[in-house]
């Protein structure tokens, strides 16, 4: 899979004031947003193994947070945590340990894919991943079962720090979108990317501050209202 042309960019110790000036030069509506909810705080969490990140993405999807947290403790505690969460590691518990753990045959399955996936080559490595496009990313790690493209999208942003990933499947990107651009209804993703045209090179930052718009005071009143209509 070949490497991006241009070295990937990480926020936020790449991100100036110049990314925001950039924006609200880009939209006026998005710059008007960014003033109401202040400044950039896009918090990262490292990634120490692409493995451990898409196991830890595999349990916690469809779950609140407290129950996949404890799902994945229990996990752990039979596989392996931190350095010894591996895929031999993985590859070496029964199905039946990671039921008993309250993984789904599903996500078992998953994890199980992304193991062999790993030692096959096919999840790249920590030097790897940095190194690769965003697009070769997503299209490498989608191979796994079980993960699509938001999950990719969420370790874009969160763990790499990539500046210009516009997540359009993420219901409450396109809630803060319809609130930005006052819409009486939720656009359909291609209409969120083709407008988010105008925000690169740095669609991660415009997709923060529609995901902190929500919780604009105004914006959460709008929505109460909506509800009750």
């Amino acid at each position: 899979m070949p490497a991006s042309p241009r070295a990937a960019v990480s926020l936020p110790d790449a991100f100036t004031v110049s990314a925001r000036r950039a924006l609200a030069r880009a939209d006026p509506s998005l710059a008007a947003l960014m003033r109401k909810v202040g400044p950039f705080r896009l918090q990262l969490k490292p990634l120490l193994s692409p493995f451990a990140a898409l196991a830890e993405s595999i349990i916690y999807q469809q779950l609140h947070g407290r129950a996949a947290a404890t799902i994945f403790a229990r996990l752990c505690e039979r596989v392996g945590g931190g350095t010894g969460l591996t895929p031999e590691a993985l590859l070496a518990t029964p199905v039946d340990a990671l039921r008993a753990a309250g993984v789904s045959g599903a996500k078992a399955a998953a994890l199980k894919d992304l193991a062999e996936k790993t030692r096959a080559g096919t999840v790249p490595s920590l030097a790897q991943v940095r190194r690769l496009s965003d697009e070769a990313l997503i299209e490498r790690f989608t191979e796994v079962r079980g993960i699509g493209q938001w999950t990719v999208e969420m370790l874009l942003i969160f763990q790499l720090g990539r500046p210009d990933v516009l997540p359009v499947d993420d219901y409450a990107i396109r809630k803060g979108f319809m609130f930005l651009q006052g819409l009486k209804e939720s656009p359909r993703p291609r209409e969120v990317l083709a407008y988010g045209e105008r925000w690169r090179p740095w669609r991660s930052v415009a997709s923060w501050y529609l995901w902190r718009s929500l919780e604009l005071p105004e914006i959460q009143e709008a929505s109460r209202r909506a509800k009750k209509d």
